[in-house]
């Protein structure tokens, strides 16, 4: 099983070329105020995510993320029940 910093330092190359501005990314980036991503952005890079980490994320689970910590969370649940 992957840990949650691992699932991180991955999400953070995938979700780099999304970013609109230059900003240091961490755990409590927000994807959309602080990346600027919108809702198409945001499906862009889960299909990149999906296919990087050759999974299918539910979309119910956006709910539940605002960072990239969020998301790392639950890519680590979806790759643990996987």
């Amino acid at each position: 099983m992957q840990s949650k910093e691992d699932i991180l330092e991955q999400l953070y190359e995938l979700v780099r070329p999304f970013s609109k501005q230059t900003i240091e990314l961490g755990a409590e980036t927000g994807l959309v105020n602080e990346m600027g991503l919108d809702s198409v952005k945001v499906m862009e890079l889960m299909t990149q995510i999906e296919d990087h980490f050759d999974i299918s994320i539910p979309l119910n689970i956006l709910s539940r993320v605002d960072t990239l910590g969020d998301f790392a969370e639950q890519l680590q649940h979806l790759l643990q029940d996987s």
